[in-house]
């Protein structure tokens, strides 16, 4: 009978334990089954080499409730895979928090009137008592309902998640201005035009067939999967005037340059809103930065009145991880408009996941980013981590520093150009990304291998032009800062090199990661991510954080020591040797002269304070 016991408990690859935690076992047969389900209710949380360590939170729970997954399709899971009995504790948390989502709901009674309702009357005499919530209310209409004040839709939603009361909102939406256009059935250039198979099913999952159900919500994506067709799709079956919101003014361009290029829509009719420009259309594209502009701090936003400058019938909130605070506080209201998000990732640095889901909506639709890869709708990526040493007057300089400084140190660290060097003469025919945020690093990388260098200095005119040139394969390589995180379209780019970055960042990571993912056309659908670390150092510990988010997507990451890595790719550097004897070398080309500067010094110190500041 013991022996029987062992064998059943070897069988599964789960530990679920009673503080809510789940350990799963990586190298278990049936551990990418596990991981495959689990990913859809619980948070990754560690990711060590042996047992993944995932949470089940409130929050994780409301979006699976929020998709339709069932409580007892989640206890059904964990017992499934679970070596030992599931915990009663966590039985009756998973049967609470998914029982939340919905208790409450946001509805409009026979006048039309906005009212929150629920069939349980002690959520209803919950919700009149407390005095965070009662500010938004009109008073009560019978035992279960309640009037809400129509401007305060977004707040109360807001407020009640914070006490633990996802709510439901099937109030419906302000059908806006009309706008109608077609899809093509070719693009510009001429190729056929389809919607893909999973971009169509985001697509319904957010639009429910124009109900209340749906039209708000977030998309999840990897980048180079086509975010971008999944919100012209929205904007299509939605078929009103729309604002769409984005990160930079590059990304407004590409997002006009995609609606001119799949639909019929003309050029007149869609408007940028930026530093440059302020054109309202009936399609109108703004970024972040104008709406959050103010004279001086304390002042009113300047340019918060685009938000009712127009009859908008849907809002799109581009890599939706990345909304500036202020712009919820707009948000919350706009709860009558449409709202969709779209991201690589709900991960968020600041900790407000909680208002992406009671402001845009919760998750709609999210699918693995291995399953995409799987059918070559985004290329198949390897995930390397070089670590390398601190040659003794860094580590000497290195002992003494304060914790800002020692980020800055080890993540400047002069090792990281040999192996960048090294990774350029063995990546000579691909098209290689050289990414980092420390402009000095940045500057002097650039200048020791003559690659041109994108800043957020860099004019918009001249980014256009090394973008086109690198795309057309004119220019080889680029060093980019995090200007090159979001929004940029390089579709050849099959080797990324990531010098420095926030290192516990996991929205960064997926950022950096999808700069190498869009599909290739021609040859193998494959790219390269590597990360430069520094051995035994601030930076190292921060790197953890960022292998969860690959962990997270199912990829494979290797770490090679610098002894290892130079033993790996070390039969290249011979031939490169050999080549020099015989003066059949060709090398690099020769030094670009850049100016090091005490600004940009300043501001890497500043970086690596705000990057320390960031972290848990």
């Amino acid at each position: 009978m013991a022996r029987q016991v062992f064998e059943d408990i070897d069988a599964k690859p789960l530990i679920v334990q009673s503080d809510k935690t789940l350990l799963l076992e990586v190298d278990h047969p049936l551990f990418e089954e596990a991981r495959a389900i689990i990913s859809r209710f619980a948070e990754l949380e560690k990711s060590p080499e042996y047992l993944h360590t995932y949470r089940i939170t409130p929050l994780s729970l409301w979006n699976a409730a929020a998709a339709k997954m069932k409580a007892e399709e989640i206890i059904d899971a964990l017992y499934r895979y679970s070596k030992y009995p599931v915990p009663q504790v966590v039985n009756s948390e998973i049967v609470t928090q998914i029982s939340r989502y919905g208790k409450l709901k946001l509805k409009r009674d026979e006048q039309g009137n906005l009212i929150l309702y629920s069939k349980d009357t002690a959520y209803i005499k919950e919700v009149l008592r407390h005095k965070k919530i009662q500010p938004y209310l009109e008073g009560p209409k019978d035992e279960n309902t309640i009037y809400v004040k129509n401007d305060f839709r977004g707040h109360l939603k807001q407020a009640l998640i914070k006490i633990g009361y996802p709510v439901e909102d099937l109030a419906g939406y302000d059908e806006g201005n009309a706008f109608k256009f077609n899809l093509r059935e070719y693009t510009r250039s001429g190729k056929k035009f389809e919607i893909r198979d999973y971009q169509r099913d985001a697509i319904e999952a957010f639009y429910a067939g124009g109900s209340v159900e749906g039209g708000s919500g977030v998309i999840v994506l990897p980048c180079g999967a086509g975010k971008t067709i999944v919100g012209i799709g929205c904007m299509h079956a939605i078929g009103t005037q729309t604002l769409i919101l984005v990160t930079n003014t590059l990304s407004i361009r590409q997002w006009k340059q995609e609606l001119l290029d799949k639909t019929d829509i003309k050029e007149s009719d869609i408007g940028e809103y930026s530093g440059e420009k302020k054109e309202i259309r009936p399609i109108t594209i703004a970024t972040y930065n104008i709406l959050t502009h103010r004279r001086k701090k304390g002042d009113e936003f300047t340019h918060f009145r685009l938000f009712s400058s127009n009859n908008w019938g849907f809002i799109i909130y581009d890599e939706v991880h990345l909304l500036p605070a202020p712009v919820f506080r707009m948000t919350s209201e706009l709860q009558a408009k449409r709202r969709l998000g779209l991201t690589a990732t709900l991960v968020r640095e600041d900790g407000l996941e909680d208002d992406v889901f009671s402001l845009i909506g919760p998750k709609k639709y999210d699918v693995p980013w291995k399953d995409l890869e799987k059918k070559q709708w985004i290329a198949e990526a390897r995930c390397i981590e070089v670590r390398v040493p601190m040659r003794e007057m860094l580590r000497n300089a290195y002992s003494v520093a304060d914790d800002r400084e020692k980020f800055r140190l080890s993540s400047e660290n002069p090792e990281k150009t040999r192996v960048v060097g090294t990774l350029l003469h063995y990546h000579r025919q691909d098209q290689v990304l050289i990414i980092g945020q420390y402009l000095n690093q940045l500057k002097r990388i650039a200048g020791r291998f003559g690659i041109p260098l994108i800043t957020g200095k860099t004019p918009l005119s001249e980014r256009e032009r090394l973008y086109r040139e690198f795309r057309e394969k004119k220019i080889p390589a680029l060093v980019v800062s995090k200007v090159a995180n979001f929004s940029i379209d390089l579709p050849d780019a099959n080797v990324a090199i990531q010098v420095s970055g926030t290192f516990g960042s996991r929205q960064e990571e997926a950022q950096r990661l999808g700069r190498v993912l869009r599909p290739k056309e021609k040859g193998l659908n494959q790219a390269l991510f590597y990360s430069v670390v520094t051995n035994e150092s601030t930076e190292e510990r921060f790197a953890h954080n960022r292998q969860l988010f690959l962990t997270e997507q199912g990829y494979e990451y290797f770490i090679y020591s610098y002894e290892q890595f130079k033993e790996v790719y070390g039969n290249y550097l011979k031939i490169i040797e050999e080549q020099k004897k015989q003066g059949t070398y060709r090398p690099i080309p020769p030094k670009a002269t850049l100016q090091l500067d005490e600004k940009d010094k300043e501001e890497d110190q500043k970086e690596a304070a705000r990057e320390l500041a960031m972290q848990p």
